[in-house]
């Protein structure tokens, strides 16, 4: 087979795996064989056309292995039906596939708003704890799908442990909530009343994140802050503050 026609084969190979569009096959088959630059340049779009297409099929399979993976474990967890329709979703009396819709949707912009309507809803419908974790997970996507795969089947069923694990995920933990709470500033478009509702918000969503609902908790956290902040402070001087002039305990 000569080289032209190897060329034309290769490159119809390509058009038809969407490697190379259609469009420049013709200009490419008929660059003169002899023009060393032009078929450099080709080569080099061919290549990059080729690492591009298996980047995408990639990502594709990765998502697909994601996906396939979140469907294994919700099967394991008897949360959806399998192939055999008569196989029903009552765990120890309670029929979790009637709930699930009520489950609220998901919102990877607002993942606390989302756990504390769950928590509500499951209150007030009276669902039972130990299935929340099943209910919950109906209704995850992107990053928190990608962390309820991870856990292993003991944690997967364990609601704390569940929200613990996706909180962490989009950081949404207590030394976040601090640094939300001490970075906020004022911004121009707002009144100082709107302000102060979110500096106090922050201040709260702290506060809950570490258990802090009685004086004794608050005094605790406040002391750690202040070791936090400024721990020259009390370096040395038999607890007295080294700035301070007086020499008397702050």
């Amino acid at each position: 087979m000569r080289k032209d026609e190897i060329k034309r084969y290769v490159l119809e190979y390509l058009v038809d795996e969407s490697i190379l569009p259609s469009t420049g096959l013709e200009t490419a088959i008929t660059v003169p064989t002899d023009n060393t630059f032009e078929l450099k340049r080709l080569e080099m779009e061919m290549n990059k056309e080729i690492r591009l297409k298996e980047m995408e099929r990639e990502r594709e399979r990765e998502k697909e292995a994601r996906e396939h993976e979140f469907r294994l474990k919700q099967l394991e967890l008897g949360v959806i039906k399998a192939s055999d329709p008569k196989i029903g979703l009552d765990t120890g009396g309670f029929d979790v596939s009637k709930h699930i819709k009520f489950v609220p949707k998901f919102q990877e912009d607002n993942v606390e708003k989302f756990f504390n309507h769950f928590e509500k809803l499951g209150e007030q419908l009276k669902w039972p704890r130990d299935k929340w974790s099943i209910l919950i997970q109906s209704n995850f996507t992107g990053k928190a799908q990608e962390v309820y795969s991870a856990l292993s089947i003991e944690d997967s069923m364990d609601y704390d442990k569940v929200k613990k694990a996706i909180l962490q995920a989009y950081e949404l933990v207590p030394e976040a909530y601090r640094q939300k709470f001490r970075k906020y500033r004022k911004a121009d478009t707002q009144t100082y009343v709107e302000f102060a509702y979110q500096k106090e918000r922050h201040f709260d969503r702290w506060c809950a994140s570490k258990k802090v609902f009685t004086f004794d908790t608050l005094r605790q956290l406040m002391l750690v802050e202040e070791f936090k902040r400024r721990p020259k402070l009390f370096q040395g001087g038999g607890g007295v503050l080294q700035d301070d002039p007086s020499g008397t305990p702050d």
